[in-house]
């Protein structure tokens, strides 16, 4: 894992989800490649991008929007899911094992979302990355108003 967003659980379970989505709608019928095949795989896409885009983003409020971009592509994929069990796309089991692994991502990233929303009330504004493979993240506290130099994002 070369990539600080790779040690996060709900990307992780974004990318589980993601790959089965890929599986279930390499079935579809091809009349459905541009519809909900489509639709489904950009939904499911869109959880581990966004996860992965708001953690290289600087500030905790840019990681907050794409986190909230991120979940709510799991609503979407979650109607998808129900769609094409009603069309009979998939049986009951395959909705059930979908539905399963959505919400197992859905939960962790609710979790990364809380604590994301705690370190803004606690006034941290920077999403510091670590090049240390052993540490997750650091946050560094809002500067005061005196004229100290930022840190960069290093």
């Amino acid at each position: 894992m070369g990539h600080a967003y790779e040690t996060i659980v709900a990307w992780q379970k974004a990318g589980d989800l993601t790959v089965e989505i890929y599986r279930v709608t390499d079935q579809f019928p091809t009349s459905e490649m541009y519809g909900l095949t489509s639709q489904m795989r950009r939904a499911a896409v869109s959880v581990p991008a966004n996860i992965a885009e708001g953690a290289a983003r600087q500030y905790m409020n840019e990681y907050q929007h794409y986190l909230y971009v991120a979940k709510s592509s799991l609503p979407e994929l979650a109607y998808y899911i129900h769609l094409t069990c009603r069309l009979r796309l998939i049986s009951e089991a395959t909705r059930s094992r979908l539905d399963g692994l959505r919400s197992d991502t859905g939960r962790p990233l609710q979790g990364l979302i809380a604590w994301v929303e705690q370190q803004s009330a606690r006034g941290v504004v920077l999403n510091k990355r670590i090049s240390d493979a052993s540490e997750f993240y650091a946050t560094c506290r809002e500067l005061s108003t005196d004229n100290r130099q930022r840190p960069t994002d290093n």
